[in-house]
C-alpha cells in the first residue's frame, strides 16, 4: 500500500446538490478516495440537480463566497489545487477570479471546467456574454476541461457535430491553449461511431495524445464532473496529463457501463462508487 503521509488539499467551487451525483456530490468522494483532503466552496444548494427533473429548489449561495473565501485566508489556508466547475452567474466569475489571485502559488494547480454547454447548445441558464466571462477566468486556469461545445463557445466558433477529424480537434487544442492554459483536455471526442473519449495538449512539452474507450448507449448526467474530479486525482498523485487523463476515460466509463448494465435511471447519475477499488489500483493507492 501507498505509505504517503502528507494529504495534498483542493478547493473545489462547484455548485450542491441534495440528490443527483454532480459537481460536489462527485467531486468530495472521488478527490477524498484518491488521499486527497477536499474543501468546498458551494456555488448554490440545490435540492436535485436540474438534467432531466423538474420542481427542485436552488438556493443562490453567491453571498457567501467571499466570506468563506476571507475566513479561508484569515487561516492561513493554502491548497495544492483549486478546482471550479459550475458557476451561476457573473458575479461568480468575478469572485473565482479574486480566488483564484488570492490562493495562487508558485507550485499550485488551477483547474477550471468550463461548465455551460453540451450537444451544441448553452444551458439554457446562460447568455453568450457569460462564454465571454467564462473565456477570462480560463485565462487563469493552469489547465481547462470543456467539452466541444464549451470549447467553441470559448473560441467563439460555430459548433460541429463529429465524428471529427485530428485536425480539427489538434487545431481547438492549440487555440485553447492560446487562451492562456498550459495544459488543456478536450472530452467529447470521437473520429468514429464507436469510441469515444479525450484528447489532451500540453503547451510546455507540445505533445497532444488521446484516450479512446467503446460508446455506450444513452445520455448520463453527471460524466463531466467524474472525468475532471478524476483527471485531477491522477494529476495530484503525480501522473503524467496523459496518464491521468487516461485513467479518468476509464473509470468514467466503466461507472456509465455499470449504471447501463443496471438499467439505472440515467437521470440519477452514474454508479462511480462501486468503481473506487479499480480506481486506487491505477492510481497505485493500494
Amino acid at each position: 500500500m501507498n505509505n504517503k503521509t502528507s494529504l495534498k488539499r483542493v478547493a473545489a467551487i462547484h455548485d450542491l446538490s441534495g440528490f443527483g451525483k454532480c459537481s460536489l456530490t462527485v467531486a468530495l468522494p472521488i478527490l477524498s478516495a484518491a488521499g486527497i483532503e477536499t474543501s468546498a466552496l458551494p456555488t448554490a444548494i440545490l435540492s436535485t440537480h436540474t438534467g432531466g427533473i423538474s420542481g427542485y429548489t436552488y438556493l443562490d449561495t453567491t453571498g457567501e463566497m467571499r466570506p468563506f473565501m476571507k475566513h479561508w485566508k484569515s487561516l492561513d489556508i493554502s491548497f495544492d489545487a483549486i478546482y471550479s466547475g459550475f458557476l451561476g452567474s457573473f458575479e461568480q466569475l468575478d469572485i473565482v477570479s479574486d480566488f483564484f489571485d488570492e490562493f495562487r502559488t508558485e507550485n499550485n494547480l488551477i483547474l477550471v471546467d468550463p461548465v455551460m454547454a453540451d450537444n451544441g447548445e448553452l444551458y439554457k441558464i446562460f447568455t453568450p456574454e457569460f462564454a465571454l466571462g467564462m473565456k477570462k477566468l480560463c485565462e487563469k486556469a493552469d489547465i481547462i476541461v470543456p467539452n466541444i461545445t464549451e470549447a467553441t463557445l470559448l473560441l467563439g466558433e460555430q459548433y460541429q457535430p463529429g465524428p471529427y477529424s485530428k485536425a480539427y480537434i489538434e487545431d481547438l487544442l492549440l487555440k485553447l491553449a492560446d487562451l492562456g492554459p498550459d495544459k488543456v483536455v478536450l472530452t467529447g471526442v470521437f473520429f468514429n461511431d464507436d469510441e469515444l473519449g479525450a484528447a489532451t495538449y500540453d503547451k510546455t512539452t507540445g505533445k497532444t495524445d488521446y484516450a479512446f474507450v467503446s460508446k455506450i448507449p444513452g445520455y448520463y448526467h453527471g460524466t463531466g464532473d467524474v472525468f475532471a474530479s478524476t483527471l485531477l486525482a491522477g494529476l495530484l498523485n503525480g501522473f503524467s496529463l496523459s496518464e491521468s487523463a487516461g485513467i479518468a476515460v476509464r473509470y468514467t466509463a466503466n461507472s456509465i457501463k455499470r449504471t447501463y448494465n443496471a438499467q439505472a435511471d440515467y437521470r440519477f447519475g452514474v454508479d462511480f462508487e462501486h468503481g473506487f477499488p479499480e480506481l486506487l489500483k491505477e492510481l497505485k493507492l493500494v
